[in-house]
């Protein structure tokens, strides 16, 4: 058998997401992804995971479109195929096709794989933790234990409907393991369990549901054969959801761990860049949300670098150089680095950092800041700087956004100081197409809850509704929005949003605390 070699310099991996934890994704699949040019993903691929791809990336949604019509195989197969060849015609990329759970467990990514083979692409394939193994062990089942399972079995729930019979040896899946793993059969949960019966299994066997399994929606149900599809109905049980079968589900009611936060239940949109987006993620995860990835603005390169340069081979007589975020602090080293220079270029300065992520991040450059004011705002860097002993004459050098307010340099100025600013990175909206997902699911209720961090995200998050709804205020009446500071609540004002809580620090720890104050004092009031 030959092996079909890559078209040009096109890399081709299917990559298993895992079963909703971003955490659970595998090295090798963040690895592809960071590296990725086009990202095809699908509905039970976590979005969050998009935040490994570079910022530039395509990222191309094969769910539902609209939540209503499902892309059928052959379209993604064919856009698969698409894309590649696309690469090709650029000279080379990384294509990265992100598949919930493992690509090969019930995932049809053979289907992908032979298609992308008959077209002559060849692909590497990374396997992913599969919903038959995460979702027992997130609802406290082992699916094998001594003494109780030395076998399991992953079985699909929902057989092509175009065929004429079941294809299932129900007798041999009743007596063949001990351990037994549904896949998308909740619609078919009394035909299993009475299949089941028929051939033998015990009615009293141990079975639990555990739907959208290691995200912070998951819900668990549990009973028997003879009992669970009853149950299932009378809750209006839903899929995606796993059914397991077997003694080890008992143990549950030991080894049960996975519990629900603050935040459970709730749905909140963040809309910082998505280079940006994980942190703040993660706290929220943490907190039992479940967070839905709709970067409102993009970190983008300027026209041009000329006046950086400019500054940057000048660095020697400013007494003062201020960066506003961790953006602008990794734009300015890199045009540091472009001139052939590090860290040691700012010798002669004493650096000031708005806010301690700023700081943070120059501190990953060997750059301890000299002032981080305790109030994470221009004005409050001007005061600490004028306190410092600014002097007459004085040269200033501000690093920051193209879009920035002009405060701080103004009341720098005021003092006589001599203030260059320059910006070394911009940010602009995103394209529709990259959020369409996340939009939709906004306009379909699905969204409780809005994060701004910025004026920015704040402005472009309000476009990016007024674009796709006739009736935006009707809509943001039913959102909660959360501001990081007063400057962010200020624009959001502007906007017609009402703020619900505002962060006291102006960090992501400050906004997060702010959202969990809130909801609390929001249940208590009920």
């Amino acid at each position: 058998m030959t092996t079909p070699k890559p078209i040009g310099r096109v890399e081709v991996f299917l990559v298993g997401a895992g079963p909703g934890d971003p955490g659970l994704m595998t090295v090798a699949g963040a690895a592809a992804l960071k590296r990725a040019d086009v990202v095809v993903y699908d509905y039970l691929a976590n979005p969050l995971l998009l935040a490994h791809a570079p910022g530039s990336s395509e990222c191309v949604y094969v769910g539902k479109k609209g939540f209503s019509n499902h892309v059928t195989q052959n379209e993604i197969n064919s856009l698969l195929v698409d894309k590649a060849r696309r690469l090709e015609a650029r000279g080379g990329g990384v294509l990265v096709r992100l598949k919930g759970g493992d690509p090969f467990v019930f995932g049809r990514g053979g289907e992908e794989a032979a298609a992308l083979r008959d077209a002559g692409v060849a692909c590497s394939i990374i396997p992913g933790v599969t919903s038959g193994i995460a979702a027992p062990a997130y609802a406290g089942v082992p699916v094998t234990h001594r003494g109780m399972a030395s076998s399991v079995a992953f079985i699909a729930g929902s057989e092509d409907p175009t065929k004429d019979e079941s294809s299932l040896d129900w007798e041999g899946i009743a007596h063949g393991a001990d351990t037994l793993c549904f896949y998308m059969g909740v619609r078919n949960l009394p035909l299993i369990s009475r299949k089941l019966m028929e051939a033998g299994r015990d009615p009293e066997t141990p079975v639990m549901l555990v739907r959208w399994a290691t995200t912070p929606d998951q819900e668990v149900l549990s009973g028997t054969l003879a009992t669970i599809a009853e149950s299932a109905a009378a809750v209006g049980f839903k899929a995606p959801a796993i059914i397991v079968v077997g003694a080890v589900v008992a143990l549950r009611e030991r080894i049960a761990w996975y519990e629900s936060g603050p935040l459970a239940g709730m749905t909140i949109a963040v809309t910082r860049a998505r280079s940006q987006i994980s942190a703040l993620a993660l706290r929220l995860r943490s907190l039992g949300a479940c967070v839905l990835e709709l970067p409102a603005i993009a970190i983008a390169p300027l026209p041009s670098y000329d006046e950086v340069d400019a500054c940057i081979a000048d660095l020697r007589s400013y007494r003062f150089v201020v960066f506003t975020s961790a953006n602008g602090v990794k734009a300015f080293f890199e045009r540091l680095s472009h001139a052939g220079l590090d860290s040691r270029a700012l010798a002669s300065a004493r650096v000031a950092a708005i806010g301690p992520a700023t700081a943070e991040e120059l501190k990953g450059y060997g750059i301890a800041a000299d002032f981080v004011p305790c109030e994470y705002r221009a004005e409050a860097v001007a005061d600490q700087l004028i306190e410092a002993g600014l002097a007459d004459g004085d040269r200033i050098l501000v690093a920051r956004a193209f879009e920035a307010r002009e405060i701080l340099p103004s009341m720098l100025r005021a003092r006589g100081a001599s203030v260059d600013v320059v910006p070394v990175y911009r940010t602009v909206a995103p394209s529709r197409e990259s959020v369409e997902p996340s939009l939709s699911r906004l306009l379909a209720g699905d969204v409780d809850a809005v994060t701004f961090t910025s004026s920015s995200t704040v402005r472009n998050f309000a476009s990016l509704v007024n674009d796709v709804s006739a009736d935006s205020s009707s809509l943001l009446e039913g959102l909660s929005c959360y501001s990081i500071g007063p400057i962010t609540s200020a624009a959001a004002f502007d906007e017609g949003f009402s703020i619900a809580a505002e962060a006291k620090e102006y960090t992501i720890p400050g906004l997060v605390e702010a959202i969990v104050e809130h909801r609390a004092a929001c249940s208590e009031g009920k």
